[in-house]
């Protein structure tokens, strides 16, 4: 009896590459010249009676005959040997045992257009799995694969099948580095599991909305359009509640996003008249104006940080965020930062890791930093007495990028400190000892 070893192009999950045939004769028979020849039947195929895959590449094989093959890149090529005893039973999992689907157990399978029984089946992921069907001799092979979540199945692995399962494989490493941002794996489940999932789902005006959508595209808000950039295994964008969005409910997606109505003070301040006809110097301004829009209309297209946000200074919060402010009795502006009181030279940390985006003097906030975190997001630091770093340093959270000061439109030393996302000023008070991938307030 001779062995072949069916391996031709790419075969199942490489489970085709383990189905043995052999050529079975019987006895000679004599022609009518004289001459004696073997008579050939039909190839037969050894039963497959178990499989497994302990990962996206090891796997094996066992025949009723006792006779075992395995495999370490997928089922692409299959080699005879033994199976260590303490790998029969065991599987390792996906990456993050978080994503994984209900215990799959499918009692038939559709192939061909045609339903067949399942003796044994086994998914690593959501959409990636295979079944073991009864020994049959109307099937070429026994094993079929999915990569798709049983929508449509495989009996060989073709290079295209291959090339879906290291996808597969890369999703859930994407899964697992994602998940790791969130609060809980309940939240993890939730926003990765979703089409749409916004962090957090309740604001008031000035805050900011984290938003996740499961595939590319871009979000339209208050006549703006966002682009939603890839990240983990999800896609993202900041989405800005400036301070003239009124309260109401609105449609992100398929989620709603509730802005509910929140009451600012006012604030008067007194100054010297020499210091309110800065204000009047409007081409100084505007000069200064389009260096700052410059700076921060290139962000990174990824989180530039994993970890929470800190203060910049422990200072007397002088001015909150919000404030209606009154500069001589006259209405000059809503107060969009913080004003955090301090002694002048106190050191001044950067709020978390980014890339500084801009670091020079400017005419009404003095000498100013502004810090990218990457996706539109950037930290603001205002009226320095030094500046510690220059456009392009990467810096991490907690590095001293200057010190407090008074420069430019300022009455005392004090650090103006806020975020601007999408070029719009948003409440720091939310960042402060948190992530916005903290900011979900649900959970499975």
């Amino acid at each position: 009896m001779k062995h072949k070893v069916l391996l031709g192009g790419a075969l199942l999950l490489g489970v085709c590459a383990g189905i043995f045939i052999y050529e079975q004769r019987t006895p000679a028979e004599e022609q009518g010249d004289g001459r004696i020849v073997a008579e050939k039947k039909s190839p037969v195929r050894r039963e497959m009676t178990e499989f497994r895959m302990k990962d996206f590449d090891r796997g094996w094989i066992r025949y009723a005959d006792g006779g075992t093959l395995v495999t370490e890149d997928g089922g692409l090529t299959w080699r005879e040997g033994a199976v260590p005893e303490s790998e029969e039973a065991s599987v390792e999992p996906a990456v993050w045992s978080g994503m994984l689907p209900e215990e799959r157990k499918p009692d038939t399978v559709v192939f061909q257009s045609r339903e067949y029984p399942v003796k044994q089946s086994q998914f690593m992921t959501d959409r990636l799995g295979w079944v073991l069907l009864p020994h049959s001799a109307e099937l070429k092979h026994s094993v079929l694969v999915t990569t798709d979540g049983g929508n449509t199945w495989y009996n060989e692995v073709t290079p295209s099948i291959r090339t879906a399962m290291q996808e597969e494989k890369k999703r859930q490493q994407q899964i697992k580095d994602e998940a790791a941002r969130y609060a809980s794996e309940g939240n993890a489940k939730l926003a990765i599991g979703s089409q749409w999932t916004l962090l957090p789902d309740t604001v008031s005006p000035g805050d900011v909305v984290l938003v996740r959508h499961s595939g590319p595209g871009e979000v339209s808000w208050q006549g703006k359009t966002f682009p939603l950039e890839p990240s983990g295994a999800g896609y993202f964008t900041y989405v800005p509640v400036s301070m003239q969005v009124k309260p109401g409910s609105y449609a992100i997606g398929d989620q709603t996003l509730t802005v509910k109505a929140k009451k600012f003070e006012t604030q008067y301040l007194q100054v010297t008249k020499q210091m309110e006809a800065m204000k009047q110097d409007t081409q100084r301004i505007q000069a200064d104006q389009k260096a700052i829009d410059a700076a921060r209309s290139k962000s990174e297209p990824e989180f530039l940080f994993s970890e929470a946000f800190i203060q910049p200074i422990e200072g007397i919060l002088t001015t909150p965020y919000g404030y209606t402010r009154y500069v001589n009795g006259k209405l000059d502006s809503t107060h969009t930062a913080l004003d955090l009181a301090a002694k002048q030279g106190t050191p001044i940390k950067a709020t978390n890791d980014g890339v500084v985006a801009l670091a020079d003097s400017l005419y009404l906030t003095g000498n100013s930093i502004y810090i990218d975190h990457g996706m539109g997001l950037f930290s603001q630091y205002a009226h320095l007495f030094e500046l510690h770093v220059k456009a392009g340093d990467r810096v991490k959270k907690g590095d001293i990028i200057g010190t407090v000061g008074t420069t430019g439109f300022s009455t005392g030393p004090h650090l103006h400190f806020t975020f601007w996302a999408h070029n719009t000023p948003v409440n720091p008070n939310l960042f402060f000892n948190t992530t916005p991938f903290h900011w979900l307030r649900k959970e499975t």
